[in-house]
């Protein structure tokens, strides 16, 4: 069922929250999601704390914007942050967040844990059995899903099994689109009725770009013609090589069309590449990381292009939208849900390059048509993704999984014949045979 809000959804409770990045530690989205999401919760009047990775120079703990942030100090010996060594990593980070959330617990009296995916969920579910309280998961992305249904090596099967135990550990899973639902149902085996739909959220003024930014932004990045631009990490999942290569179309319909492709991520090189075979060097830029300037950026667009082959939710479209940009968008995943072809942008079918220059065209060709779009898109954000209406969702799911939590926690030896049951892993690609390929 979807989260709905209701007299229980404003009790005040005592939460834990666990994240594996909280500022100033930032990776991705995860980290913005999480601090927006427990100072809305904090503002609304519940006593909010997050345990969270240590970052050099921050303090171990303190009060920032109304919630208690706990970081955790990494162990010793040292291990890389990387692909190779990400399971020994996590299982390291654990060990400290663990110790750190139940340093945090005394005294606290928490109702109740919340886990942000799976880089936290041995001390999630330790956490869960030592202190008796309920979890609670979200699940931001499926690694089966980011690598498109398959699962091609021994890391991606042992990070597929910890979502599974974490997800079958908790007492309500949150998800954030109908899509992710469904997946997260039949790759994770989680019945339907403890999943809970909450969309992610979008700060309205913090997308706000400022005209003379706006101006200046135009002026860098486009040229006598149109300018489109892309958002997000530069991983093959977010479909920017198929942007590329409707590129050479879009500027033989639109003359002097440049790109601006912001972000980063261990696809660049390959993509500038790319770029050059194209021929396309001089009408591409690679923007890199702009932090405070992407609101501008976007704004700047007279097109945002999201072309994810695997979007769980779509963050990115929202936040183009609420800066005022027209959207062309994939339509899976998450993004299905967000736009609807016409009215708050256009869709094309993922890996299709010839529908994505026409959908970018449509807008190009029609610009009182697209900006009826940004407008209808831009109300719709405000409307439906606030943080408010997130939080008094995030809340009443809250409310259920204390409801749903046994009277009693189970004891050890309950605890220990619970998890005798391996988790299988099966072969072949899982989105496809559950019939949930892009």
């Amino acid at each position: 069922m979807t989260a709905t809000t209701g007299p229980t959804a404003f009790r005040a409770r005592k939460l834990l929250m666990l994240s594996w990045e909280y500022p100033p530690v930032l990776v991705g989205g995860l980290g913005r999601h999480v601090h927006a999401l427990a100072t809305t919760l904090a503002r609304a009047g519940h006593d909010v704390t997050v345990a969270t990775r240590h970052a050099p120079g921050a303090p171990l703990e303190e009060v920032v914007d109304g919630v208690r942030v706990v970081r955790a100090p990494q162990d010793p010996p040292v291990i890389p942050l990387d692909t190779e060594h990400l399971l020994a990593w996590a299982v390291a980070f654990n060990h400290t967040l663990t110790r750190t959330a139940l340093h945090a617990a005394r005294g606290q009296d928490f109702e109740l844990v919340h886990a942000h995916d799976w880089l936290v969920a041995h001390a999630a579910v330790t956490v869960k059995d030592h202190l008796g309280i309920p979890l609670v998961a979200t699940i931001h992305a499926t690694e089966a899903g980011r690598h498109q249904g398959w699962l091609p090596g021994d890391l991606n099967r042992g990070i597929h099994s910890i979502e599974c135990w974490l997800a079958q550990e908790s007492e309500r899973v949150l998800v954030c689109s109908q899509y992710m639902r469904r997946e997260v149902s039949v790759l994770l085996g989680v019945p339907a009725s403890k999943i809970d739909a909450i969309p992610n959220g979008v700060d309205m003024p913090r997308w706000r770009a400022e005209p003379k930014q706006v101006g200046l932004a135009r002026a860098k990045y486009a040229d006598s013609g149109p300018l489109v631009g892309f958002a997000g990490r530069l991983v093959h999942e977010k479909g920017v090589q198929h942007l590329l290569h409707a590129l050479p179309e879009l500027r033989r319909t639109h003359p002097g069309l440049r790109a601006v492709i912001c972000g980063d991520g261990p696809n660049r090189g390959e993509l500038e590449q790319l770029t050059r075979r194209l021929g396309l060097e001089h009408a591409v830029s690679f923007g890199g990381f702009l932090g405070s300037r992407l609101s501008a950026t976007m704004a700047a667009t007279d097109a945002m292009v999201v072309p994810s082959l695997y979007e769980p939710f779509g963050m990115v479209a929202l936040e183009a939208a609420a800066a005022g940009a027209p959207l062309a968008v994939s339509a899976t995943g998450g993004l299905a849900e967000i736009v609807e072809p016409g009215v708050t942008g256009m869709t094309f079918p993922a890996r299709d390059e010839g529908a994505l220059a026409r959908s970018v065209s449509a807008l190009l060709a029609d610009r009182p048509s697209a900006r009826r779009m940004v407008v209808t898109a831009k109300a719709m954000v405000r409307s439906r993704y606030g943080w408010p209406t997130v939080g008094e969702q995030t809340a009443a799911a809250y409310a259920a999984a204390v409801n749903d939590a046994p009277a009693v926690p189970a004891g050890p030896e309950e605890l220990w014949r619970s998890r005798q049951h391996p988790i299988t892993i099966p072969e072949g690609n899982l989105l496809a045979s559950a019939g949930l390929a892009a």
